[in-house]
Formats: C-alpha cells, structure tokens, sequence
C-alpha cells in the first residue's frame, strides 16, 4: 500500500457541499459558585490538552461554569450511620438522621449513611439545603414500583459511594405521569456524585437511569444503566472522570446534559473512564459543548454520536463509533489528539447548524472544523469532513472512506478549506487537493435530512 502523502503549505478555497442543520447557541464566559463542597474547576480534571485556541478544551471549558464534585476524602466511614433494609422495612443501629415511615427511608440531616439490604420502597434525602449527604452503598438492592428508588429532594451536595467490593441495585416505576418532577430510578434535585469501588446496577423503567437537576459526575465505580429513555443526565454539567460504564439508553441518550437557561451549563466533559454504550438518540448529546479529553467511548447509535449545539472539541481519549447517522456534530468542531474511528450513514464530521437551507443553502454561514492532530478513521455514506462554513487541518492522521458520487466527498466545505499539514488517505488513495476545482462559491448546502441531486461546478474530484 502506498504510503500516505504528507500535505504541506496549501490553501483551499470552496470545496464542495455544506452539513446537515440544527438548532444551536453560542457559548458565554463565567463561573458560579458551587457551594459548601469542594468545587472543582472543569480545567482541573481534564488531561493536557494538545493544541490551542478558541476552540481548544481548555478555553471551551474556562469558558463554562464549574462543576461541583464531592471526593471520597471531604468525609469518613467511621462517620456512617448504618441503615439495614429488609423487605419494606428498615431499621436504623443509631437512628439520628433517619426517619423510617412505612416503605419510605427519608435521610433528613447532613451526614454519612449506609445502606445495606434489600428494601421494597424508596430512600429519600430531604436534607437542609446546606447539606452534605453521603449514601454508602454496601450490597443495597433498593426496588420501587411508585417512582424513583432514591430521590433526593433537598440538599446541597449528594454522594453516592459503592463501598469497595459491594454489589449493589435500583430499580423504578414502569411509568411517569407528565407532570412527575421526579422520573429516574436515582434522581438528585441536586448536585450529585458517583464514586467508589464497588459495583452498581440501574434500571430506569419508565424513564431515566441517573439524573441531576445540577452537576453529575462520575469518579469511579463499575456502573450498569439501562434506560427507557437517557441513561445519565447531569442538567446542569455531565462530567465522566472515570469509571466502568455499561449504558443503554433505549430511546434517549446515553450522556445528556441539557440546561437551557445558562449557557455557561448543558455541558459534557468527559476526561477518563471506561464507556460501553448503546443509544436510540444520541450517544453524547450537550446542549452548548461537548469536550473529551481521554477515557475510552465504544457507542452503537441510532442518530449522532457525538453532539454539541455549539462546540465539540476533542484533545484526547479513544472514540469508536461502529453505528451511528453522523459521527461528530457542532456548529464548531475542534480535533488536536486522541484516536477517532467513526461509522456513519451520513457525514462522519459535520460542522453545522447555522445554515438555514433555501437560499443560503450553498453560503458560508460561519461553521468551523479545525483538525491540528489525533489519528481518525471515518467511513462514511455521504461525506466524510463536512462544514456549512470552513475546514482547516493543519495536523493528524486521516483516513477516510466516503461517497464519491459527484455529490459527497471525503472533504466539504461551504467556504475556505485550508490544508496546511497532516496526512491524509481518501478513499483508499493518497488524497492529492492540487487537482481541485477551488472555484468561487464552493458547496452547496443542505438542510438536515435532504441530499444533493447532484454536483455543482466547484466541487472536490475524487481520487
């Protein structure tokens, strides 16, 4: 096989076709504070991140709000209150904190408790809002009909801690009503960590596996989740550090974070841990940016793998995506190390979602993807790196498998592609861009869901 040809000192301009569209938002600048636990910055977790810019992990994630994370070592076992549960019973060795009423197990005061057993019912944490509660899962195998297995109501900072070695399990309701506020087999109206050396399974009858109205995040622990709808939701921030996961997500998304109100939240980061996930929707699904900067992705999806509505920025990790309909979508998309093998039945990276269609559909509507490292393999239906606006790789290790139909192409761009370095294979050949047609006007963009007839002047040949 011949070897790749290493392209340097070239500037592209209107390559062929533009991305699929969607709604998006622009990122804003701030931090809040998090409150009486320790709060860790979103820079702190993440590993050295290879390139820089505006679209770098580091300046994505300074540019979004804290996340709040409780560490194993802010409190202490000898503090716990031991809870056994039994059947729908409990009982408490020491008592203070815990309220036993009927199948309900309500945690009112700050502090750290155990729970071990089986239990028919539900354990509540309604706790002063200044509180700190921690819940040791040591062999608890916690089962209710009526709604979410643990609900925490009120409270400042929640931890759960799968004690090392421990087998634990929660299961909900088969149905939600509309109105339900809480819908999750574990369900926090609060900030919520997941920590420990023990093992957890989830099972999210009639709607999600683990959700936050806060932050979420994962430190450790080996965790099973299967979901009718998202397996893990962090409203407000969803931070993966580490971790075994297993997550199935049958008609939602695998990793959602989906704050609205805030664009300096509805943020993923995911910088370590161990992911296995199937997804009917997305498999990670941010409402302003998505950032991955190490851990290792394996995800089977029915629509996007990775999404972001404003920014996706890869600076490490490993991502396999074996089904997907597009591999990677943002308006912006920034890729500087890491390794990426994506399947799609459509684009593979697609920076999109500014472009409205109709008669702007072939304008530079300002999309960025920029590629300076990282090794990807993409195989793709349609085109392989698609932007509504410009493409820049200045660096890496591509090699891509696309449409050569006149109509799609490895490389598309409704304005500039500008192709200074890195090493590129396109449809099994040395890709070889002095051939291009750079003609004015470039792509042709689309709307989401509607493909090209056909090729207009101005587009890529392929090899």
């Amino acid at each position: 096989m011949k070897r790749p040809l290493l392209i340097t000192s070239l500037a592209l301009a209107g390559i062929l076709l533009a991305g699929c569209t969607a709604l998006g938002t622009s990122a804003g600048t701030g931090a809040d504070d998090t409150g009486a636990s320790a709060s860790a910055s979103a820079t702190s977790a993440a590993e050295p991140t290879a390139f820089e810019g505006d679209l770098s992990p580091d300046e994505v994630l300074s540019a979004n709000a804290d996340y709040t994370t409780v560490k194993p070592d802010e409190w202490s076992m000898n503090d716990a209150v031991d809870v056994e549960l039994s059947g729908s019973a409990a009982s408490s060795s020491v008592g203070e904190g815990v309220d036993l009423d009927g199948t309900t197990v309500t945690i009112a005061e700050a502090g750290v408790y155990r729970l071990s057993g089986s239990f028919d019912g539900r354990v509540v944490v309604a706790a002063p809002e200044d509180a700190l509660v921690v819940l040791v899962l040591d062999g608890a195998d916690i089962t209710n009909s009526a709604g979410p297995a643990i609900e925490v109501q009120s409270a400042d900072d929640v931890a759960i801690h799968l004690a090392e070695g421990s087998e634990n399990s929660v299961s909900d309701a088969v149905a939600y009503t509309d109105d339900a506020g809480a819908n999750a087999a574990i369900y926090a109206d609060s900030d919520l960590t997941v920590s420990g050396e023990g093992s957890l399974s989830v099972t999210g009858n009639g709607n999600d596996g683990i959700t936050s109205t806060d932050d979420l995040v994962i430190l450790a622990g080996d965790i099973d989740v299967t979901a009718a709808d998202d397996a893990l939701r962090g409203k407000d921030a969803l931070v993966i550090e580490g971790g075994r996961m297993q997550l199935t997500a049958t008609a939602g998304d695998a990793l959602k974070s989906d704050q609205s109100d805030d664009e300096t939240q509805g943020y993923i980061l995911v910088s370590g841990g161990t992911i296995d996930l199937t997804a009917g929707d997305d498999g990670l699904q941010a409402h302003t940016d998505t950032v991955i900067t190490g851990g290792t992705i394996t995800a089977a999806v029915a629509d996007d793998g990775v999404k972001a509505e404003n920014i996706v920025s890869i600076g490490g990790g490993s991502l396999a995506l074996t089904a997907s309909t597009e591999g990677v979508e943002a308006i912006n998309i920034a890729i500087g190390a890491g390794s990426l093998d994506i399947t799609a039945e459509d684009d593979g990276v697609n920076a999109s979602g500014l472009n409205t269609g109709g008669q702007d559909r072939e304008s530079d509507t300002g999309e960025r993807l920029e590629i300076s490292g990282g090794t990807i393999t993409i195989e793709a239906a349609f085109d392989g790196l698609d932007s509504n606006g410009s493409i820049t790789i200045s660096g890496g290790e591509l090699d891509i498998t696309s449409a050569a139909n006149g109509g799609d192409a490895p490389i598309d761009a409704n304005g500039e592609a500008s192709i200074t370095g890195g090493t590129i294979m396109a449809n099994g050949a040395e890709y070889d861009p002095s051939t291009a047609n750079a003609g004015p006007g470039g792509g042709m963009g689309r709307p989401q869901g509607e493909r090209p007839e056909g090729a207009p002047d101005g587009s890529l040949p392929q090899p």
